[in-house]
């Protein structure tokens, strides 16, 4: 059974740095292609960033380019999604996706605020 857990959500403010989590489980996460999507309140849900299984090879969305970085350790079965000089409009919740099966997880609130 796939299952994708978030964490690392939180509130924090313009300029600040934080580093989200996905727990994946029921598949190997080297062997897929994952990606970071996110929704913001009244909006819908847009893509973040992604990393193929193949080559490591990365692909960010402009508002997010070189201000977030993606990654995975596959001993942990974990993705990454590292985000630095946070803006207002960054806040959102964000879900982690197994790209291949469409396989979402429950998402984690990201709140960039004064």
């Amino acid at each position: 059974q796939v299952q994708l857990v978030e964490s690392g959500g939180g509130l924090v403010q313009p300029g600040g740095s934080l580093k989200l989590s996905c727990a994946a489980s029921g598949f190997s996460i080297g062997f897929y292609t994952m990606s970071w999507h996110r929704q913001a309140p009244g909006k819908e849900r847009e893509f973040v960033a992604t990393l193929a299984s193949a080559g490591g090879i990365t692909n960010y969305a402009d508002s997010v380019k070189g201000r977030f970085t993606i990654s995975r350790n596959n001993a942990k079965n974990t993705v990454y999604l590292q985000m630095n000089s946070l803006k207002p409009e960054d806040t959102a919740v964000y879900y982690c996706v197994q790209v291949r099966g469409n396989y979402w997880g429950q998402g984690t609130q990201v709140t960039v605020s004064s």
